[in-house]
């Protein structure tokens, strides 16, 4: 068999898909050796996938994040507790995740806290590392600009072993007119640390996801701190304009006229 030298051998076809990796974190253009995946691409997935596993166990760093709120927005700050007992039950009962034990639940109807436009709720959900990193350089930018509108402020609570659903019952208890949680959302293998928000106006118990409004991916890398800030503002104010949330209130933000 003839032997064909190394100077004579084709070239590897370029990737089409390769240029498009400059403007996404997705899994695209890993290429192939045979009929596999290159070993480099492989190992990239189980470290990625390592990540999003820590993510899911990681823990709020409550004091860091009560000190920060309390020192820079002079807001007080509650530690509360879902029903869930620990984060094995917290994969396996999504439903307690969404209620406040009984001593967390008192402690805020124990405040009898005056009517307020808005509760700011902080939740770990399923990666803590996102509030960790991304509540507080948030509400530095909407802090600041909910009170330049004019809005009061709950105290601001921190939830652990939290659901979405939960600030429905954190909202009500503060007596607030719209509940907004901050909370870590499912990671990706792109994106162990991405923090969702959902708002809901006259937050109670009972209410489904269409009630809600949400902005997802808030992240380095996803949606900016400044760009969701800007749109939580405006859903507020329209949420408190037509006293209504979730599917019927429309983000119309930059639409053509």
């Amino acid at each position: 068999m003839k032997k064909e030298s190394l100077s004579n051998a084709k070239p590897m076809a370029a990737d089409p898909w390769e240029a498009l990796r400059a403007f996404t974190a997705a899994r695209i253009a890993l290429g192939r050796t045979g009929v596999s995946e290159p070993l480099h691409s492989s190992l990239q997935f189980k470290l990625a996938h390592a990540h999003a596993r820590d993510a899911v166990y990681s823990e709020l760093n409550t004091p860091e994040i009560s000190n920060a709120i309390e020192k820079q927005f002079a807001l007080p700050v509650y530690l509360l507790q879902s029903q869930v007992s620990n984060r094995q039950e917290y994969l396996q009962r999504p439903d307690l995740g969404r209620k406040l034990n009984p001593t967390s639940l008192q402690q805020l109807q124990l405040l009898a806290a005056p009517v307020a436009d808005v509760a700011l709720i902080l939740g770990d959900g399923l990666s803590a590392e996102a509030i960790n990193a991304h509540a507080l350089p948030l509400l530095q930018i909407l802090v600041p600009a909910l009170r330049a509108a004019g809005f009061s402020l709950a105290p601001v609570t921190v939830v652990q072993q939290a659901r979405v659903a939960i600030s429905d019952e954190v909202g009500l208890a503060l007596n607030a007119k719209i509940a907004l949680i901050l909370i870590g959302e499912r990671p990706g293998l792109s994106a162990p640390d991405s923090m969702g928000a959902y708002l809901t106006y006259q937050p109670r118990p009972g209410l489904t996801d269409e009630s809600r409004n949400c902005l997802s991916n808030i992240r380095v890398g996803g949606l900016a701190y400044k760009v969701a800030a800007g749109k939580l503002l405006y859903l507020i104010k329209e949420s408190l304009r037509l006293q209504l949330s979730g599917v019927r209130l429309k983000d119309n933000v930059n639409l053509l006229s």
